[in-house]
């Protein structure tokens, strides 16, 4: 079990952990809460000695296996499969005592590798490596990709199945679902679940929690709690015990009152100076209970829309996607006011694309897209920096949209509204490129606020927020009088607003007829008829080269010719999509050209301030449209996979 007694920890002159003591059993599932800052990463460092405590205990058995999640960016040509594979510790030595027995020449040692290799599962773990990195979303096609062919995202989610593989008996996982999609947010839900070591999990998301933890410790005030229950039951666990201590310190008030009451009244009295002495060591003597002082909540809400047109806008037969590249096409829908659609769909299928595209971030490729009168758009981009400058503080952000979106505001009236969004004192004039991915999120929502859209495009709102601030984010958009338009892993944010959804797949975008429960048995659905239909063809394939292998050789020779008349009727139904991922090939070409370009250019350190952020900006503009590309690219490759097999050939 892992031991924690009277430790104290400091990062600094901050006051990480003060005094903490608290035991954790084998096996159990626990989630670590609180707010950004509190320390929750420090103490991840503090169990896998990273860090040492300034006083106190810390004991992890020796003979454990850990793993978490490497947080630095993997540079390497070595395949997808073999980065996950190392992560498997207990098959690296085994293969190590292997390699060594057979350079020495110890039939010994070869015996006693072959055996440690067995134990480790040998014969399985490249199946076992794919199966992790299928789960987390890579394609078939992917797996044995290099893996510095794959984007910032795709390699954390490497990392991730990296330490999946490992056979550990603690599991450390700090933010596992931030670059996940809901689709492998829900497989890894399930494989956590069936995890039978020790997990503890820093996480925002609620339902995440709730689904697998059983124990939940709360970092507050350097203060370490233990909760028997997940976060929902940890929540009520929390206010009852807040209460209980609150009624405490108000009956000791009381009671301090009194006692003062009467030391004041008779302490000059000879006949009870006695009494009042002895009520003054009373006082003396009383452990002094603590108010209950809740750190402040964030709240928020947004200004009323100046108008709601209806319809906010109408979408007819738009394409989507970048360059010559169509993402997602056909779309035909009509956004009313007061609507509130959550936009569902896998990674690489198109969400953002079609976000962008409502956003004017982008040109749709094709049909028409109809603004109602008076459509504002309030926009938050995915990735915070599309929307922001690195170079320039929170007041400049606000100063300048300020000018665009309504009358000049004074500083003080700026620094005022900044304020409630946790921007006081310099923290104005600190650079965003210097602050925290919440406190950039934070940022990016006021100036959303400042706008008074009637229409909100939200791209993953979450990713960055505590879960303080995600439920002020709800409470916010609840209230919203506009539109909104959600894009979201976050299943309790998307449960709490939306009352409708869309499907982004297969290059459209259709109403969704049902709940997230119903789209997450539609997962499950699709992902086991995908499963049929592969081994349907795998099995008519070899049942067809069986009959061929038999055949006289007249029947050979139509045979033959049927083949030939097959393998032109292929060419021709995959000749649109070899079209396209030529016309791909050559678009990644010349972003790849100018990405090197613009880092070049970075590199030399020459640029003016304004310079940089603009080179930077678009070297963040042409990274997101070589990660579509190279989705679409995917997408286009498993297709042409698919009608290969199911003709047979």
């Amino acid at each position: 079990m892992i031991t924690l007694k009277n430790v104290v920890l400091r990062r600094g002159t901050k006051v990480v952990l003060d005094d903490a003591s608290v035991v954790l059993q084998p096996g159990e599932k626990i989630g670590l809460v609180g707010r950004n800052g509190a320390g929750k990463s420090s103490l991840f460092a503090l169990l896998t000695e990273r860090l040492h405590a300034d006083r106190g205990d810390v004991e992890v058995p020796k003979h454990w296996r850990m793993a978490e999640v490497a947080q630095h960016m993997p540079e390497t040509e070595a395949s997808a499969t073999d980065f996950v594979l190392e992560g498997d510790t207990r098959l690296m030595a085994a293969r190590e005592l292997l390699a060594k027995a057979e350079a020495e020449g110890d039939g010994h040692g070869i015996a006693e590798g072959h055996v440690a290799m067995s134990d480790a599962g040998a014969f399985d773990a490249r199946a076992r490596a794919q199966a992790l990195l299928m789960g987390l979303g890579f394609k078939g096609t992917q797996v044995d990709a290099p893996v510095n062919s794959f984007s910032g995202g795709w390699r954390m989610r490497l990392q991730l199945a990296r330490a999946l593989m490992c056979p550990a008996d603690l599991m450390l996982l700090d933010e596992p679902t931030n670059h996940l999609d809901l689709d492998a947010l829900v497989w890894l839900e399930a494989w956590l679940q069936r995890y039978e070591g020790t997990l503890l999990i820093i996480s925002h998301d609620r339902e995440f929690l709730d689904a697998i933890t059983r124990v939940t410790l709360h970092l507050d005030e350097a203060k370490l709690t233990r909760y028997g229950g997940n976060y929902t039951a940890f929540e009520a666990m929390r206010a009852e015990r807040m209460e209980q201590h609150q009624a405490a310190f108000e009956k000791q008030q009381d009671r301090i009152a009194h006692l003062q009451k009467f030391i004041d009244r008779f302490k000059a009295k000879a006949t009870k100076a006695k009494q009042a002495q002895s009520r003054v060591k009373a006082l003396e003597r009383m452990e002094r209970l603590a108010p209950v002082l809740a750190s402040a909540d964030f709240a928020f809400e947004f200004r009323e829309p100046v108008s709601l047109p209806n319809p906010m806008l109408s979408l007819r037969d738009v394409a989507c996607g970048y360059g010559e590249t169509t993402i997602v096409r056909d779309i035909n829908r009509t956004v009313l006011a007061g609507q509130r659609i959550g936009i569902l769909g896998a990674n690489g299928q198109g969400k953002s694309t079609l976000v962008k595209t409502v956003a004017r971030m982008q040109k749709a490729l094709a049909g028409t897209l109809t603004e109602g009168k008076g459509l504002a758009i309030g926009y938050f981009a995915q990735q915070e920096m599309d929307v922001l400058r690195p170079d320039e503080g929170p007041l400049a952000h606000m100063s300048r949209l300020a000018k665009e979106v309504s009358p000049q505001a004074r500083e003080q009236e700026l620094r005022d509204f900044l304020g409630q969004f946790r921007f006081t004192g310099d923290m104005v004039n600190q650079a965003v490129g210097s602050l925290s991915g919440g406190e950039k999120a934070r940022l990016v929502l006021a100036m959303l606020v400042w706008q008074r859209p009637n229409l909100l495009l939200l791209d993953e709102p979450t990713n960055h927020l505590d879960l303080q601030t995600r439920e002020a984010l709800s409470m916010a958009l609840n209230e919203f009088e506009g539109t909104v338009m959600l894009v979201s892993h976050d299943r309790a944010l998307l449960r709490e607003v939306c009352d409708e959804f869309w499907l982004v797949a297969k290059g459209q975008v259709s109403p969704f007829d049902g709940d997230l429960d119903d789209y997450q048995r539609w997962l499950l659905e699709t992902a086991r008829e995908a499963a049929r239909a592969i081994k349907e063809a795998s099995r008519s394939a070899a049942e067809a080269q069986k009959a061929q292998s038999s055949a006289s050789p007249a029947n050979q020779r139509e045979d033959r010719k049927a083949s030939a008349q097959a393998r032109a009727k292929l060419n021709e139904q995959t000749r649109p999509l070899r079209k396209e991922i030529e016309s791909i090939d050559k678009q990644l070409a010349k972003l790849s050209q100018e990405r090197e370009s613009l880092e070049a250019e970075l590199a030399t350190g020459a640029l003016a301030p304004a310079a940089i952020a603009e080179s930077g900006r678009r070297l963040k503009a042409v990274g997101d449209e070589i990660d579509e590309l190279e989705m679409r690219w995917l997408e286009l490759s498993e297709q042409i996979e698919a009608i290969t097999t199911a003709a047979g050939l």
